[in-house]
């Protein structure tokens, strides 16, 4: 059965107290008091990470991550990718659905479930961190759009037509033929507006993309991506894609993955160098944090590395894998390996002469209004 991002990034051992890493600066009282007080919004993430096993309840020291982390929403993926029967897709996107709606109500007091802009300005004011159900693939529903009706009802507001590899609506970033989007595809489209779910095109083909941008009749997104210009990768953008998506309203997120780096396991330097090059191509309010990661912190223990080792030698089995998975480009960059990495990213950036104003953009602001552009409450 294919892997989600979830399994491959939940393969830490299970050893407590988790060691954090030291991130590199203290934050100063300037930038602490800007994270919290602003919207903190991972474009693409989610709770947990501690546990062998991918479905496992959240415990309560990842709850507690959760609540240290600040984070006023996380956009997580539900379901599967990859080549699977649309159905059996379909049904593991509504088992994991009415998981996390469980985690939500046995954790009322840090959880809280998003559909609306509105959701996510209670969501701060109540201090909890809201969950932005998404899908990294259309196989649950590329032979019946029907079911996407089905899936905005059950809170699904962010859709990737394609993971890597080719379905019925297009071509995935590893497709050589780079076909670009079928009819289904630019139907899928127009209900995909029609119902307020936002496009992401993280994962989709050049062709694809571009097919996907034209059709839209809303904004679009790379939730969680890194600059191709830095990096030459399938999964990256390049600068003419991150300026398509800047004009329709856009908004681009960089990911914490090792393609930032080649292939080796990312830095926080490596993050804000795609940070900084997506602004200057695409402009400050068009760029955001996707980090592709867990809130937990992760421990390079032994058994850590055994696992890690056979996820990626599963993935490459299985053709989900990308260029520039290694067996060494783990999943995480030390020194952002803290609950609060999007604090400690603010200090950077503000080290480095970013405002206030366009940090508070990256983390979570931009993404705003992007919900608000796309969302139909």
């Amino acid at each position: 059965m294919p892997m989600t991002r979830r399994e491959l990034l939940n393969i830490s051992a299970i050893t407590l107290p988790v060691a954090l890493a030291s991130p590199l600066v203290f934050s100063s009282n300037l930038a602490t008091s800007m994270y919290e007080r602003g919207f903190i919004i991972d474009g693409l993430g989610g709770p947990g990470g501690l546990g062998l096993e991918p479905d496992s309840p959240l415990s309560e020291l990842e709850i507690e991550h959760v609540r240290t982390s600040g984070l006023t929403a996380v956009h997580i993926t539900v379901g599967t990718v990859g080549t699977m029967a649309s159905l059996e897709a379909f049904e593991k996107t509504v088992r994991d659905i009415a998981r996390w709606e469980k985690e939500i109500d046995v954790n009322d007091s840090t959880l809280t479930r998003i559909r609306s802009v509105a959701d996510l300005k209670t969501a701060k004011t109540d201090g909890k961190t809201g969950l932005i159900y998404g899908l990294q693939d259309g196989v649950s529903f590329e032979d019946d759009l029907g079911r996407l009706d089905a899936l905005h009802q059950l809170g699904i507001r962010v859709i990737q037509p394609t993971y890597n590899r080719r379905n019925l609506l297009g071509d995935g970033c590893m497709e050589p033929a780079d076909a670009g989007m079928s009819r289904a595809g630019i139907k899928c489209m127009e209900q995909l507006n029609s119902l307020g779910i936002l496009v992401d095109l993280s994962h989709c083909g050049r062709r694809t993309a571009a097919d996907g941008i034209a059709a839209s009749k809303r904004p679009v997104s790379f939730t969680h991506t890194g600059c191709y210009a830095l990096a030459e990768h399938p999964r990256h953008r390049t600068d003419a894609e991150l300026r398509a998506v800047a004009e329709t309203g856009g908004v681009s997120g960089i990911f914490v993955m090792p393609y930032l780096a080649k292939g080796k396991q990312p830095t926080a330097n490596d993050v804000i160098q795609h940070i900084e090059h997506a602004i200057n191509v695409a402009g400050e309010d068009h760029v955001s944090i996707g980090t592709d990661g867990n809130i937990s912190p992760m421990e390079l223990t032994q058994e850590y590395i055994d696992e890690f080792v056979k996820n990626i030698q599963k993935r490459a089995r299985l053709g989900i894998a990308a260029p520039f998975e290694t067996e060494t480009g783990y999943l995480f960059a030390n020194d952002l390996n803290t609950p609060r990495r999007f604090e400690t990213l603010a200090q950077l950036l503000m080290d480095r002469g970013h405002s206030e104003t366009r940090v508070a953009k990256l983390l979570g602001l931009n993404l705003m209004r992007l919900f608000g552009d796309t969302w139909q409450d």
